[in-house]
């Protein structure tokens, strides 16, 4: 698997999981929004039929009024009387002309759109001269009455008689046109319902979608992944099965190596360095040949080389680049009496103690030393063996530790997000879109079902890798670690950034130090038996602090280190290595009923 975090088998199937379920929600979303717009748009179009059909139904009483209230004109016996019914017949007419008007045109006074369809126009067509017949009558009368109020009753009469012989067939079409008012309002419920259907239906549609090129493809996803990750750890278990192999010959390798230590010192150029290029150790050979016999602490392999300050950079540059991984090649070098030197040199990273780390510098003079040459390079060999012999025996270890985590991982997957899944298709199976009631609750079931599946499927690529490490760095992805385990665990863990440190580091460093307090939080929980967890952050201007203090049972550090089988001895070798790894100091302190403090410094 590659160490890039951006091409490794977790953060890709993060991805792609994370790149479903938006499309998944989003369709959802969008398939919900779509469904109201439609939903308030027919209500919307509804919300003024009640009124619009209030209205024509009172303009039939308001036309039987004016026709009452103009026969009551012929029984009046005084000039005051007449006036006072003159008033009622004027204030009728107004309220019955201006709703006519409003049923045809609208009035946002009324509350009427005057969006009628086209048969209700044509009905109003077929009215209007009836309505003008009845307007234009009743208004004479009006008229007669303002000027002249004594006029004898056969000045009205005329126009008495046109409103009565208009009343009845202005009443009849107005009828018809309440009648269409409903049969319409009838006709848009219908057609809100047939939506209602339709949207149901669409909604069935999708979550059936969702679930066939979604969901279902990406829990086959996860099968894969994880499928991988078994091969994986079979080959793991077999490369440690062939570092145990190897052992024997480490053991056969040390003792030759100790028996041409002497050789070495004596015939080879040899030296041992620091990882920053100090001297600890030359050979005779090597002071010899440079005339260097005396060397201090700060002494850099490069002063001994060298009197050329750009073939001591270049020394510099090389043991910086490959003081992790080694170096073989030709050096040109110069003593002090300006005679050049071509070195077939090598260097050889290797771990004298569990928290050191030293360079075996092994140079030959080319022009010389052409036997020795060979005898270097055979020891170069060796050293080379031995230390991939200790590195798998440390890989085994670290293996054994990522089998437990991916074993629970997949237990969740399967537990958890296959039976959800499962439950999800039966629910689907059984949707009858015949019963409207019971798949709108059926409906509002899955979609709950559906963000359970989502938490589920994020918790799960939360364990493998939290986006906000890559997202955001170290501190936010540790501030989400503390949080989400509180929640699951139940258990008071708190994080106390003291110097509000929110710097990006390089991205392994970053993983190496999540991945160090993510264990430790874990022991804490799982084995300590802690009720209060405190993460404490800070740093200085080139260390980068943090402290994991529980309340917990404690132990003794160490017994823990003589663990060769068991999750603590595991536990302590993959944060030991972590922290090797990105070139920091662990130290660990605990007593028994005391709990335990674990403190990291990493350099930045």
């Amino acid at each position: 698997m590659s160490k890039n975090g951006n091409n490794s088998l977790d953060q890709r199937t993060f991805d792609k999981l994370r790149r479903l379920y938006i499309i998944a929600l989003s369709t959802i979303a969008f398939s919900v929004l779509v469904s109201q717009l439609l939903v308030r748009r027919h209500l919307k179009s509804q919300q003024n039929d009640s009124t619009v059909i209030n209205v024509a139904g009172r303009q039939r009483m308001l036309s039987q009024k004016l026709t009452k209230e103009i026969v009551t004109l012929t029984g009046a016996t005084n000039n005051a009387e007449r006036l006072e019914i003159k008033d009622s017949i004027k204030k009728t007419l107004k309220v019955w002309e201006s709703s006519h008007n409003a049923l045809q045109k609208g009035n946002d006074s009324l509350g009427v759109p005057g969006k009628n369809s086209v048969l209700v126009q044509k009905k109003f067509e077929e009215l209007n001269p009836t309505f003008n017949k009845i307007s234009k009558a009743s208004k004479s009368i009006i008229e007669k009455l303002e000027n002249q109020p004594s006029l004898p009753m056969e000045s009205f009469i005329g126009d008495i008689n046109v409103v009565k012989a208009n009343e009845g067939h202005f009443l009849l079409k107005m009828d018809d046109i309440v009648n269409l008012y409903d049969l319409e309002a009838d006709e848009k419920v219908s057609r809100l319902g047939n939506l209602e259907l339709l949207l149901t239906a669409l909604t069935l549609l999708i979550l059936l979608g969702e679930f066939l090129f979604i969901f279902w493809p990406a829990a086959k996803t996860v099968k894969v992944t994880l499928a991988e990750l078994l091969d994986a750890e079979k080959r793991a278990k077999q490369m440690a099965i062939d570092a145990d192999e190897l052992s024997a010959a480490k053991e056969k390798s040390i003792k030759e190596l100790r028996a041409l230590s002497y050789a070495m010192d004596e015939t080879l150029l040899f030296a041992r360095i620091t990882q920053n290029g100090a001297l600890i150790h030359m050979g005779k050979k090597f002071s010899k040949l440079f005339k260097f016999s005396r060397f201090s602490v700060n002494t850099h392999l490069s002063e001994v080389l060298s009197i050329h300050e750009n073939e001591r950079e270049n020394i510099e540059n090389l043991i910086s680049k490959y003081k992790k991984t080694g170096w073989q090649g030709e050096l040109k070098a110069t003593t002090k009496d300006q005679t050049n030197v071509w070195l077939e040199m090598s260097m050889i990273p290797f771990n004298p103690t569990d928290d050191r780390s030293e360079l075996l510098v092994i140079a030959s003079d080319i022009s010389s030393r052409k036997a020795a040459q060979l005898e270097i390079e055979r020891l170069t060999k060796q050293s080379f063996e031995e230390k991939m012999s200790q590195q798998k025996v440390i890989s085994s270890k670290i293996i054994e530790n990522q089998e437990k985590e991916q074993n629970r991982i997949a237990k969740d997957v399967h537990d958890g997000i296959g039976q959800m899944l499962t439950g999800l298709k039966y629910n689907l199976e059984s949707i009858d879109t015949s019963d409207v009631e019971k798949t709108n609750k059926k409906i509002e079931h899955l979609k709950n079902l559906t963000l359970d599946i989502i938490k589920g499927v994020r918790t799960a690529t939360f364990n493998l890798t939290p986006p906000e490490l890559s997202d955001h760095g170290i501190v936010p992805a540790i501030t989400k670690l503390t949080q989400e385990l509180a929640r699951l665990t139940g258990k008071n863990i708190m994080l106390f950034n003291k110097t509000d440190f929110n710097n990006r580091l390089d991205s392994l460093v970053e993983i190496n130090i999540y991945r160090i307090v993510q264990e430790a939080i874990n022991n804490a929980i799982k084995y300590a038996n802690s009720t209060h967890i405190l993460v404490s952050i800070s740093h200085r201007e080139n260390i980068l602090s943090i402290v994991i203090d529980d309340n917990g049972k404690g132990f003794e550090p160490s017994k823990v280190k003589k663990i060769k089988k068991g999750d603590g001895g595991m536990g302590m070798t993959f944060m030991r290595e972590r922290i090797k790894y990105i070139d920091g100091r662990l130290f660990l302190h605990s007593e028994v009923d005391k709990g335990t403090r674990v403190t990291l410094n990493i350099p930045i």
